[in-house]
């Protein structure tokens, strides 16, 4: 079922079906049923940050009962200088599932998915530095490496640095996959879903030439739309109010996701494709790699030259009709994979 006409039915029925006390209400219902039934996403959340001023929407009311839909807690951890917020579910004990989100997205980019995993796993989503709602310093170095570097600090102050099953979408399959080349004896599987890289196929304006990157940064009215159109392959219907609301906190913090782009077009002036191809062959866990056939930002034939680079990954599942976050659009089509792949990792 489409976002769109899923979204559409959905609005008519709560309609339909309510006595409206006031218009204020309606929304406030409309907005979580929508929050729920679509979830969250990277760059383009539709709720992505707590700090949403709203005089109609309660974004953190939202946000937090997204997470317990999820079977997902909200947490936070200190470590040095980096104030954490993460989200945690599933029964400690069981193998622990990190998952990490894309380019100025947030944990709750993966609140749909981690509802099909909790049940099964112990599964811990971080804010990354100086994205969500994790607190960092205004000289914070936000390199590739280096929020590497602080992910495995994190988890090991979490105390789930043993065993872990990492996952990343967009520039966060970049740190997963960097997590696993830099810590291979404790990590036991890797989750690439239109993972960011420097690749020889490249063939999308963002890849040939990064610095196009900021052209995705949301700093002015009407960019949200426009980011909307490349990042997904069906944009999603959002309430004016809501979409309203998102751009002007993505407004706000342009200032971070431009540092976030900074360090982006820096790596590809450091890393070639050789450069990286040698930290992909360096990995022999076991790798499920995922696409979104549409993908406009990293073009959908860097997910076999990806898979030709390591050791032991699987046939890319490349997902139809879909964009660049499948993690929004078709997150059902992830679940089965995921799983049956975890049961097969020793």
């Amino acid at each position: 079922m489409q976002l769109e006409s899923f979204s559409t039915n959905l609005i008519k029925h709560i309609l339909k079906t309510t006595r409206v006390i006031s218009m204020k209400r309606t929304f406030k219902k409309l907005i979580l049923s929508i929050a729920l039934s679509m979830g969250t996403v990277g760059s383009i959340s539709l709720i992505n940050q707590t700090h949403a001023a709203s005089a109609t929407i309660d974004i953190q009311s939202v946000l937090q009962q997204e997470r317990t839909w999820a079977g997902l807690q909200s947490k936070r951890l200190k470590v040095a200088d980096i104030d954490w917020a993460y989200s945690e579910g599933g029964q400690v004990g069981k193998p622990t599932l990190m998952l990490v989100h894309g380019l100025a997205g947030s944990r709750d980019n993966w609140n749909r998915l981690a509802r099909y995993l909790t049940p099964y796993y112990h599964v811990i989503i971080p804010d990354l530095p100086g994205q969500g709602d994790s607190k960092v310093t205004a000289d914070f170095d936000y390199s590739i490496p280096n929020m590497t570097e602080k992910l495995r600090r994190f988890a090991e102050a979490a105390k789930i640095e043993n065993g872990l099953h990492v996952a990343g979408h967009s520039m966060g399959g970049s740190i997963a996959l960097l997590y696993a080349a830099q810590y291979p004896v404790d990590s036991k599987s890797l989750f690439l879903i239109d993972s960011a890289g420097v690749f020889k196929s490249a063939n999308t304006p963002y890849l040939k030439d990064p610095t196009s990157l900021r052209n995705m940064i949301v700093s002015k009215p009407g960019d949200l739309d426009r980011l909307l159109k490349i990042a997904t392959n069906i944009p999603p219907f959002i309430p004016k109010e809501l979409k309203d609301s998102q751009e002007k906190l993505m407004i706000s913090q342009s200032a971070n996701t431009s540092k976030l782009v900074e360090q982006l077009i820096l790596m590809s002036k450091v890393y070639t494709p050789d450069t990286f191809a040698l930290a992909a062959r360096s990995i022999d866990q076991p790798v499920l790699i995922a696409w979104g056939e549409k993908d406009q930002i990293i073009n959908v034939e860097a997910a076999t030259e990806l898979k030709g680079l390591l050791k032991n990954a699987k046939d890319p599942i490349i997902l139809k009709g879909v964009g660049h976050m499948p993690l929004l659009e078709q997150e059902q089509l992830l679940v089965k994979p995921y799983l049956d792949f975890l049961s097969t990792v020793k």
